[in-house]
């Protein structure tokens, strides 16, 4: 696939999945972790096409991943869970765009070590480092919202 093409792809979902999220949603199971969960598949298809990695390269991309889930997590905590019309639902605050902002800044850092050290640019996929991120922040919402005691929101119908 064409890396440009490639790229607006995964901006596209990024968007979609952050406007809502800023507008506020109903919080259901499959929105908050599926998006997480096929960034990080493709991320991880990617690394293992990439030939020629060593124990070292790996160490690299595991404590990417690491760092990630972590940063996501902080993400996570940030985001209002709240009640509406007898189910849960989400939305984004400024804290959750500060700590974006601050994760962005430690994962470009993350990166710029990972390229010093050797790791090659195209074992390190976009795709892992967003999918880790959404990952961590589904992971503290998930956690939040299952102590809460309220429903999640039923699917949509499509």
């Amino acid at each position: 696939m064409n890396v440009w093409l490639h790229a607006g792809l995964i901006a596209a979902v990024v968007a979609v999945v952050v406007v809502r999220r800023l507008n506020g949603e109903p919080l259901n199971a499959r929105d908050l972790f599926a998006p997480p969960v096929v960034l990080t598949g493709i991320g991880l298809w990617t690394v293992s096409r990439h030939a020629g990695l060593h124990a070292a390269d790996y160490a690299w991309i595991a404590a990417g991943a690491v760092l990630g889930t972590a940063l996501g997590a902080a993400r996570g905590v940030t985001v209002r869970v709240y009640e509406r019309d007898g189910v849960l639902w989400q939305r984004y605050t400024w804290r959750t765009f500060l700590v974006a902002g601050i994760s962005l800044a430690v994962m470009a850092g993350f990166a710029a070590l990972a390229a010093h050290f050797g790791l090659a640019a195209d074992a390190r996929p976009v795709q892992l480092s967003i999918g880790t991120g959404f990952l961590g922040e589904a992971l503290a919402v998930g956690h939040r919202a299952l102590s809460s005691g309220t429903p999640f929101a039923p699917e949509r119908r499509v």
